[in-house]
C-alpha cells in the first residue's frame, strides 16, 4: 500500500475472525509480506467506529455482505507496530490498538479477494487456523473463540 505524503494510517484497527458454525476459520494470505496468513483486518478510517470498520473490511476483503453474525468480542489489544507496516504510520506512533470481532456464517462461502492485498484464501479447522496465522493477536482470538488450549 502506498501512502500519500503527509497521510498516516490511524493506529487503530479491527480483526474479524470469519468462521462457520461447524468450526472452520477463513484465512487470507497477504500479497506482502509473502506467507503472512491472517483473518480480516484493517485500520479504522478517520471518524469511523470499530463496528463500522469491521463491516467495511469484511466486505472489502471478502465480498461478504451478510453481516448478521458479526459480533464485537469486547477484546481490545495493543501491540507494537513493526516490520513492513512501520512506514504506514507517523514516526512518533509506535503502538496499534486492535478491536476483535467474529463473524459466524452458516457454512463456507467463496470469498472475493481484494486485488493487491490478498493472494489466496483457505478454510481451516480452528486449531489449524490458529497455528497458521502470523499474528499473536489473531492466534489468541481464534483460540479464545473456539476454546483451544495453548
Amino acid at each position: 500500500m502506498t501512502m500519500e505524503p503527509g497521510r498516516w494510517r490511524r493506529p487503530e484497527s479491527v480483526l474479524v475472525v470469519v468462521h462457520t458454525r461447524a468450526g472452520e476459520v477463513l484465512l487470507l494470505r497477504r500479497v506482502e509480506p509473502p506467507d503472512f496468513w491472517q483473518s480480516v483486518t484493517g485500520a479504522l478510517q478517520p471518524g469511523e467506529t470499530p463496528t463500522a470498520a469491521a463491516r467495511r473490511e469484511v466486505a472489502e476483503e471478502t465480498g461478504i455482505t451478510d453481516l448478521q453474525g458479526l459480533e464485537d468480542t469486547g477484546i481490545v489489544r495493543e501491540f507494537p507496530i513493526t516490520g513492513p507496516w512501520r512506514a504506514r504510520y507517523a514516526p512518533d506512533v509506535t503502538v496499534n490498538r486492535e478491536h476483535a470481532f467474529t463473524l459466524a456464517l452458516p457454512g463456507r462461502v467463496v470469498p472475493r479477494l481484494a486485488d493487491g492485498e490478498h493472494a489466496e484464501a483457505v478454510w481451516l479447522p480452528a486449531a489449524a487456523a490458529a497455528e497458521r496465522v502470523a499474528s499473536w493477536t489473531n492466534r489468541d482470538a481464534i483460540r479464545r473463540l473456539f476454546g483451544i488450549d495453548r
